[in-house]
């Protein structure tokens, strides 16, 4: 790798940072449209409980929003929706604890290998989990669950792929946690009900908190079989 930025800050592990989201068992995956609007996303997260957040690149205000977001140094961050190299560039140098891909990137995820960065691509099919696993990745993004067979879909993949964990996203949320965090081979489950775009962009700490909490509270009475 030639002429990537450097790393804003120093880069915790795969493994602790994998370590943590499962801890937290929950991902907000957040869209910023202006990146003024992330301290007070901050804010809302840690006081609600759940000091993580997955920065789609479906803005221009993307890179500093993480960028920010590092600053407060209370928060767990990543960059969503990576599609290139380029932009596994701009998020480590912004400061991206982890980067997440919607499908498996070999250019994507042996950038994030050259950063030492946590890499999260996208795989829901038995032949994208072995590409996964060719390329060293272990826990898998499941996206988009909804409409790539839910929690059997992921049951189902974890027979054979008994040392594969997922991370569902896409279509989850308060009705359907329950089915998601019951499965052992689930590490974590991302969503956006939590963060809603509109109130991300009021900047509404109270409302973001709130939702925040609830979830948190609900992730806390579902525990895998």
């Amino acid at each position: 790798m030639t002429g990537s930025p450097a790393r804003a800050a120093a880069v915790a592990a795969p493994a602790d940072v994998l370590a943590r989201l499962a801890a937290h068992r929950l991902v907000p995956v957040v869209v910023v449209d202006d990146a003024h609007d992330a301290d007070a996303l901050g804010s809302a997260l840690v006081g609600g409980g759940l000091p993580v957040a997955e920065v789609t690149f479906r803005t221009a205000a993307a890179p500093d929003a993480i960028r920010a977001l590092r600053a407060r140094g209370d928060v767990l961050v990543g960059a969503g929706t990576v599609l290139t190299a380029a932009q596994v560039d701009q998020a480590v140098a912004a400061g991206a604890d982890y980067v997440v891909s919607p499908g498996t990137s070999r250019a994507v995820v042996e950038r994030c290998a050259e950063h030492g960065v946590l890499a999260l691509p996208g795989a829901v099919t038995a032949s994208e989990v072995q590409a996964a696993l060719e390329l060293g990745v272990t826990t898998v993004k499941f996206f988009p669950a909804g409409t790539s067979g839910g929690a059997a879909a992921i049951a189902a993949l974890a027979a054979p792929f008994g040392g594969v964990r997922f991370v569902p996203t896409g279509g989850v949320g308060p009705a359907n946690l329950a089915e998601y965090l019951a499965l052992p081979a689930v590490a974590a489950v991302g969503g956006s009900w939590m963060v809603p775009r509109d109130l991300v962009r009021a900047g509404d700490v109270t409302g973001v908190r709130a939702l925040v909490a609830d979830a948190v509270a609900l992730a806390a009475t579902l525990r895998p079989a």
